[in-house]
């Protein structure tokens, strides 16, 4: 016993047994033999029905006698994989031409399991026949069954190239085969077409076998890629299921799905798309149906009045599986290997394989019909010496002594003996002669055709030729899918996917956001706006669910949100902070928002702390990925944005906290790009600037640190870019005024202080009286009191 232990490095003993492992479910399992197009497993559920005589012209038989059968004779392996086995050849969804025929439930396109095989019945199709034609003449090699009781066939005959007409799907050690069905009559045409010129090219061979022919029909796009796979092996295609739209009553228009891709499981489809409508991601769908029936697929996605038919099927093609892509890998067992082969490859594999089927047959049929004549020239020879042979057989003391006194006598062979000595007395007539004599004349004809079937090869490619048309003629069918050249772009406007509907935006200061429905916002006076204690609205502004936000913040940041992907808040209860949406760091405040319907040709002004100005194309801003801050200016650490708008054109005006102020035009600012620094503003001594605006009808508003107010008009005159600019306030020697913010206002208007002592103070503008150019305003808070001005702003 000890002898008998072996000591191995572990991962020596799991390589040998995994790759014995690997080969054996490459072989012997997974992957299909590229001569008959079928996996062990296919071919043994076959091939045991054919013995057991369970053929297309008798009654079906229980389907679980082929399963224990098969089992207990080739296939040691379970039930259930069997029969899930022997089921898929039955059901004409996923096989171009099923080879079992079922009575009972086989499953659904919906994936619904079939009913256990103690209820159903199946027997082998007229087809499947054509792949066991002819196994009695020894025409494929047999090996021994797993406990050598039996013998199986290592291949069978295949009277048509199975593997492309009902393709392959398999997953192995390595190795993995997505083979699609075609159609039978294209196929064999392919075949035909390189039988008769073997230098044809796969251009050629595409004219007449365009691409596969899916049992689910559908539409099949991209030549191209069936052109890769048929040439290489591996190659995408895209697979759209069979639509139509029709019109109803009231303007009302439903989508009819009629042929769905292949292996799409139909309930899974039809319950998508209606999670799609029930999650408003794609407006316009009123109902969905399943309306399949006995007459054929059919699914219904009813759509409401003026709804965008095409858009919404766009949509559903990109968003569920009424569009998929379909991955040739032509993988198969050609010489006990497994190989990626192309079309060309595959044909003449099979080619081959029929040549030696044909051989093999004829060579059998050849010895047989030479045997049956040398019997039927004994029998010939007999009748006409019939007395002479009996008084023979008479005389002779037994069978054995028989035989050899009629060898003996006439010189007979031992065979023909055999068959005298057998004969019944009723064959001794007369009329056998005649009988004898025509069969003798058919079967020196016979072997005349056989011989030279095996001598020409001519006459042998004739032969499968003519079986292939045959076939051909007989179980050709017209192709179920349609092939389209290119593949179709798919564009998906937005108001298919949001619906098309007004609602208020706001956006407090310390950054919270939402949408409100315009209901809502109506029912509530503006001030009555959802706040955290201590914030205050700073913009709001009506839009469009199908347009985009964007929000700039003083780190020189710009956040791309989609409107739809707001929170749906009532005006009067708090929005979701704006870093909830898109990740806002701690030292980054939001300063403006507005709304975007087109991204056109106007620009976004931003305007820096440090005296630096910006002007950059709207369009530069469009941009798909929404989940992070994007950079809309290049910053200095020590700078910060304090303005960002979209601008047509028209006058900047710059305040600094020293008091100058710079009048230009718009277009002084030369276009950038969004992650540059920008250009020169102002020319700043010591200086800093409090606000950039834009000039608009209205009053200028400067507030000052010492809490001083001023208001004047919009009437300073328009000067260079980068210039030092004109002085607004009186100049003091001690304690001057530093303004802290300036807006442009109209009368109507309230202003707000804040102090640094977190205190407000709100006034109206009209308030406040204008005055000239050379004054600080009016004193509207006590400083000791009220703190420092920290900031202003301006509510209607």
């Amino acid at each position: 016993m000890a002898e008998q232990i072996q000591i191995l490095p572990l991962e020596d003993v799991i390589g040998d047994r995994f790759a014995r492992y690997s080969k054996y479910i490459i072989q012997d399992r997974a992957i299909p033999d590229v001569r008959d197009g079928l996996k062990p497993v296919q071919r043994r559920i076959l091939f045991a029905m054919h013995q057991e005589g369970n053929t297309f012209d008798k009654n079906f038989r229980k389907s679980a006698k082929t399963v224990g059968n098969v089992i207990g004779n080739y296939h040691p392996h379970g039930d259930t994989s069997v029969y899930e086995a022997m089921v898929r050849m039955s059901q004409d969804w996923k096989l171009r031409h099923v080879l079992v025929e079922m009575h009972g439930n086989n499953g659904s396109i919906d994936n619904d399991p079939p009913a256990a095989m103690r209820y159903t019945e199946a027997k082998l199709s007229k087809l499947a026949e054509l792949l066991l034609k002819d196994i009695q003449y020894e025409t494929v090699d047999y090996v021994q069954n797993f406990d050598d009781t039996a013998m199986e066939p290592v291949v069978l005959p295949a009277k048509y190239p199975n593997l492309l007409v009902n393709g392959s799907t398999g997953i192995s050690a390595g190795y993995a085969t997505d083979i699609p069905t075609h159609n039978l009559k294209e196929v064999i045409d392919a075949t035909l077409l390189v039988m008769d010129n073997t230098n044809v090219n796969l251009d050629r061979i595409m004219e007449v076998m365009p691409g596969p022919d899916f049992a689910t029909g559908g539409i099949i796009q991209g030549k191209a890629g069936i052109r890769q796979a048929y040439e290489t092996g591996k190659g995408k295609i895209v697979v759209r299921g069979k639509v139509d739209i029709e019109e109803l009553r009231g303007g009302r228009s439903q989508i009819i799905v009629t042929e769905i891709p292949y292996e799409v499981n139909k309930g899974v489809l039809v319950k998508r798309i209606d999670e799609l409508r029930a999650d408003k991601k794609v407006d316009g769908i009123l109902e969905v149906r399943d309306e399949t029936d006995r007459e054929g697929l059919r699914i219904a996605i009813e759509l409401k009045k003026d709804a965008n038919a095409e858009g919404i099927l766009n949509y559903l093609y990109k968003n569920t599986e009424l569009q998929i892509n379909y991955n040739f890998n032509m993988v198969a067992i050609s010489d006990r290997r497994p190989k990626q082969l192309g079309v060309r490859e595959m044909l003449d594999s099979y080619i081959r394989h029929q040549y030696e089927v044909v051989t093999r047959r004829s060579d059998y049929q050849l010895q047989q019909a030479q045997r049956r004549m040398h019997i039927v020239e004994g029998l010939i020879k007999t009748i006409s010496i019939l007395d002479d042979v009996i008084a023979v057989i008479r005389k002779s003391s037994n069978k054995q002594d028989a035989k050899q006194n009629l060898v003996d006598s006439f010189e007979f062979t031992m065979e023909q003996a055999e068959a005298i000595v057998s004969l019944q007395l009723y064959r001794l007539t007369n009329t056998d002669i005649v009988a004898l004599e025509k069969e003798h004349d058919q079967l020196k004809t016979q072997i005349k055709e056989l011989a030279e079937i095996l001598a020409n090869p001519k006459k042998l490619k004739q032969v499968i030729k003519k079986e292939l048309k045959q076939v051909q003629k007989e179980y050709g069918e017209p192709r179920l899918s349609q092939i389209e050249e290119k593949v179709a772009e798919l564009k998906i406007s937005k108001d298919i996917t949001v619906p098309n509907e007004e609602v208020m935006v706001s956006l407090t200061r310390d950054g919270y956001i939402k949408r409100t429905s315009l209901r809502s916002y109506g029912a509530s006076e503006v001030n009555e706006v959802g706040v955290k204690e201590g914030d205050t609205l700073l913009t709001h502004t009506q839009a469009n669910l199908q347009h985009t936000l964007i929000v700039f913040t003083s780190q020189g940041h710009y956040l791309y949100i989609p409107v739809v992907n707001l929170p749906d808040v009532k005006w009067k209860d708090l929005g979701t902070h704006v870093s909830q949406i898109v990740p806002l760091k701690e030292q980054d405040r939001v300063l403006n928002m507005v709304a975007v319907e087109s991204f056109d040709t106007r620009f976004v002004v931003t305007a820096t702390r440090n005296g630096m100005i910006k002007k950059t194309a709207l369009k530069d801003y469009q941009t798909t990925r929404f989940t992070r801050p994007i950079v809309g200016i290049k910053l200095k650490p020590d700078d910060e944005v304090i303005y960002s708008d979209i601008v047509n054109e028209g006058t900047v005006m710059v305040v600094t906290q020293n008091g100058y102020a710079l009048s230009y035009q718009t277009d002084e600012i030369s276009e950038q790009g969004l992650k540059a620094a920008g250009v020169k503003s102002i020319n700043l001594k010591d200086d800093r600037v409090a606000a950039t605006l834009i000039q608009k009808d209205g009053d200028l508003l400067i507030a000052t640190q010492r809490g001083a107010v001023k208001r004047m008009k919009l009437n300073m005159e328009v000067s260079k870019r980068a210039n030092r600019g004109l002085l607004l306030l009186k100049e003091l020697k001690s304690n001057p005024h530093r303004i802290v913010a300036a807006a442009i206002v109209q009368s109507e208007e309230q202003f707000h202080l804040l102090s640094d002592k977190g205190q407000t103070f709100s006034q109206t503008v009209k308030s406040i009286r204008v005055t000239e150019r050379y004054t600080n305003g009016s004193f509207v808070v006590d400083e000791g009191d009220f703190g420092k001005v920290s900031d202003m702003f301006i509510t209607e």
